[in-house]
């Protein structure tokens, strides 16, 4: 019988899950899986001139929730959910908002910094859970650890119907946006938690656009002292480098050639990471409410 673990998400400041005040600006009602959603829209100010729209799926469940682990570790039946305190399922892609206000945001890590197992959100399953990807049946392993914490930022969507005219064209992978979360800390499978974007990079996998998102936990040590993409390479010299390497040639052991990136090869700027979670965030508001075809993505 699988063995079956809970592990508590304290409710401190790095973690908090489900927005603690009710959004009820301009709320509308739809139903996704059975159960009942408010869509909320709050506009927040980003920039001096400009100002985005952030869409907010906010589940009629609002408890502290637990990750519950399924089955054994690297084993083809391991999966992490997230269930409220009355054992009930929710999705960390759709029920976990994703904007928490003052320019933070919630990150879901799925890939604990220093390890290899290529651990992710399953879209097509329901509740969508962590789990560990596989290829012909065969879990999967990244030739070398990650550097930094990695994961997703839940409530974006890059569609594969979207052709990126900023990134010669190429369309959306199917996924919620990736993070790389820079901090000094090693994170959990599961733990949710506080970030601010700080840049993007356009990664083009296989001719599909994979956004990574520059971030940093809000306490960490050095969060303060970084606020845009200028200031990662004064206080963490010589990580955008690493980060835009790291992606571009972890195929390359296992003979697939390596990936390449759009703007420059550069990282963009915090203004244009937040442009990127906005217009993502966009396309999973189209996406939970049946505007574009769901295809074998779990909605529930």
């Amino acid at each position: 019988m699988a063995a079956t673990r809970a592990i508590a998400i304290a409710s401190n400041s790095t973690c908090s899950l489900i927005a603690k005040k009710p959004l009820t600006l301009n709320q509308k009602h739809f139903v996704v899986g059975g159960h009942h959603h408010a869509l909320c829209f709050k506009t927040l100010k980003l920039s001096h001139s400009s100002s985005r729209r952030f869409y907010t799926c906010r589940a009629i469940y609002n408890p502290d929730l637990i990750v519950k682990e399924e089955g054994q570790p690297e084993t083809l039946d391991y999966r992490v959910f997230f269930v409220d305190k009355s054992g009930k399922k929710v999705s960390p892609w759709h029920d976990i908002p994703l904007q928490l206000g003052d320019g933070a945001f919630n990150f879901i890590v799925e890939i604990p910094k220093e390890s290899s197992a290529k651990m992710e959100v399953a879209t097509d399953e329901a509740f969508t859970p962590i789990k560990q990807d596989t290829k012909k049946g065969k879990l999967r392993y990244y030739p070398y650890n990650i550097n930094w914490n990695y994961g997703l930022l839940p409530q974006t969507w890059e569609d594969p119907s979207f052709a990126n005219s900023e990134v010669e064209g190429a369309f959306g992978d199917n996924d919620p946006v990736d993070v790389v979360e820079i901090g000094d800390s090693r994170r959990k499978i599961g733990e949710v938690l506080r970030v601010k974007p700080l840049a993007a990079l356009a990664m083009i996998d296989e001719g599909e656009l994979d956004w990574k998102i520059v971030a940093i936990s809000l306490d960490d040590p050095r969060a303060s002292l970084v606020n845009d993409v200028n200031d990662v390479e004064k206080h963490f010299p010589g990580t955008l480098t690493a980060i835009r390497d790291w992606f571009r040639d972890y195929k390359i052991p296992d003979g697939k050639p390596a990936n390449r990136f759009g703007l420059g090869n550069q990282a963009a700027n915090k203004d244009y990471a937040l442009k990127v979670i906005t217009e993502t965030n966009e396309s999973w508001s189209k996406l939970v409410k049946r505007s574009i075809p769901a295809g074998e993505l779990s909605l529930v």
